[in-house]
């Protein structure tokens, strides 16, 4: 038998309303609408946000980012290392410089980064001999890292589908822009330079390599003359499909003696072509 007591807590508490905050049964969470997009790119897209500024995950990972850039723009190249991962490929390997006297001069003064060094001309031109159909420039760029990186493989998977073309000894720049390669190609008498060069890094690719491809170049060459294949890297272009799109430019450039915005890569409008007249 309850006591007076508890019989009075009883009734109070039928009496009193419950003021307890009401439970929520959690809503299950909505599908991400940005995943698919997300799956397919490193471009940062539909950042979470706390209020009127980005959420801290985002902005500590763009701040990392920025900081991978600046510091691959600043990066010395490894010569001697660079030297001995392209000895396999069994070409003679050059080491010239830039104009440019260090890191800071090059970025400040992008004319000096285009020309030769000191007697390297002179020093070029005992290799010439009779000609060459190619030669293959290899210049830090922007970017020292990318072409310690993606350098070698590029011209690993390219190289033996040149049977038969005479090609230069590779040569190496140090503080190297793209347009070197011309004063290169002229020196040891080259058809046709290819430039492999570090691009400006970005916010999702500090390490992007770029080749660029100009026919019997001289000193009114201008970039409209030159042909560019971008972001060469394992999460860009691989480098067997660089290789293939390098090595068709270059039979079309030897073929056609043109370069730059005259010659295009029309390989996907002929498989379009094809298909057109299968289909009729």
């Amino acid at each position: 038998m309850l006591n007076d007591s508890t019989s009075r807590e009883t009734a109070l508490s039928y009496a009193m309303p419950d003021h307890r905050p009401p439970t929520h049964t959690p809503t299950a969470p909505q599908e991400e609408p940005w995943a698919e997009l997300r799956a397919l790119t490193a471009a940062r897209i539909a950042l979470p946000r706390a209020g009127a500024s980005l959420a801290t995950a985002p902005q500590l990972d763009l701040r990392l980012a920025h900081a991978r850039a600046r510091d691959a723009v600043h990066a010395q190249l490894d010569e001697a290392r660079l030297i001995e991962a392209l000895a396999p490929l069994g070409l003679p390997v050059l080491a010239v410089a830039s104009a440019a006297a260090d890191r800071q001069h090059y970025l400040m003064r992008p004319d000096l980064g285009r020309r030769l060094a000191g007697d390297a001309d002179a020093r070029l031109a005992t290799y010439a001999g009779s000609g060459h159909d190619l030669v293959i420039v290899i210049a830090d760029g922007l970017s020292a890292r990318a072409i310690e990186a993606h350098a070698r493989p590029l011209l690993a998977a390219a190289l033996p589908r040149l049977q038969g073309w005479r090609i230069a000894p590779l040569v190496v720049v140090r503080q190297g822009r793209v347009a070197i390669g011309d004063e290169i190609a002229r020196a040891l008498r080259a058809d046709i330079a290819v430039v492999l060069s570090g691009e400006r890094p970005g916010l999702s690719a500090p390490d992007s390599m770029g080749a660029y491809l100009t026919f019997r170049p001289t000193p009114q060459t201008t970039d409209a003359d030159r042909n560019c294949i971008s972001n060469i890297r394992p999460e860009g272009l691989a480098y067997a499909d660089a290789a293939v799109t390098l090595t068709h430019l270059l039979r079309a450039m030897r073929a056609r003696q043109i370069s730059g915005v005259r010659l295009k890569d029309d390989r996907l409008l002929r498989r379009v072509s094809a298909l057109d007249e299968r289909a009729y």
